[in-house]
């Protein structure tokens, strides 16, 4: 994470940052809130990361317009959709105003590179033997027969208060052993700086902070 505090989060970029969010908050207008994913997809890129930054999993550098990055729910949608019963993820969109909050909520979301994205799909996240990264040079786990992924500690924190968010703001339920894992690693990766400011332009945008971050 080093990097991206150096580069992306540093005084000036700070003020871009929020700055960029003011101007598309402006822009979306009172509704915000009600926009749909495909709405909010070059909302979070323009607003979040418009140098660019570094994917969640990997922590590999990326200019904006990468097309080897996309977004990552880091609570997965189908989860969601499952919890809901609103049927397929296509379904939900058109039928449930709840589930459109969900899929667009930017506390959720990280860039993260494609092939990772799609490897860690909707697998729990766990702790797992061995050392066996998925991708040279990217500290990330998966064990297919407990359908597990593992991320790299520095980011263990912003995944584990991205998903506690998601269950307290919108009831989304995990269970007891996930839970107990993700809330030991909020406790020991604290939020850091770059996360904090993170945090604010994405309340700017939304009018609610992460409470965990806060």
């Amino acid at each position: 994470m080093a990097l991206l505090k150096r580069a992306l989060f540093n005084r000036a970029t700070h003020k871009r940052l929020l700055v960029a969010a003011l101007t598309a908050l402006l822009g979306l207008g009172a509704q915000a809130a009600e926009k749909d994913y495909l709405e909010t997809i070059p909302v979070f890129w323009r607003s979040l990361y418009p140098e660019g930054g570094e994917t969640l999993y990997c922590g590999e550098a990326f200019e904006p317009f990468d097309r080897r990055v996309n977004i990552e729910h880091v609570f997965p949608m189908s989860w969601a959709t499952r919890h809901l019963g609103c049927g397929s993820r296509d379904r939900c969109r058109r039928t449930s105003r709840v589930f459109n909050r969900i899929e667009t909520d930017m506390h959720n979301l990280y860039p993260a590179l494609r092939d990772i994205n799609e490897a860690r799909g909707a697998q729990a996240f766990g702790i797992i033997d061995g050392e066996r990264h998925l991708r040279r040079g990217c500290d990330f786990e998966v064990d297919p027969g407990r359908r597990r992924v593992e991320p790299r500690p520095a980011v263990r924190g912003d995944i584990a208060r991205a998903m506690l968010y998601m269950e307290q703001r919108y009831g989304l339920p995990l269970y007891a052993r996930q839970r107990r894992l993700l809330e030991e690693w909020h406790r020991r990766d604290p939020p850091d700086a770059m996360e904090r400011r993170r945090d604010a332009a994405i309340t700017v945008l939304q009018g609610k902070p992460n409470p965990f971050i806060e």
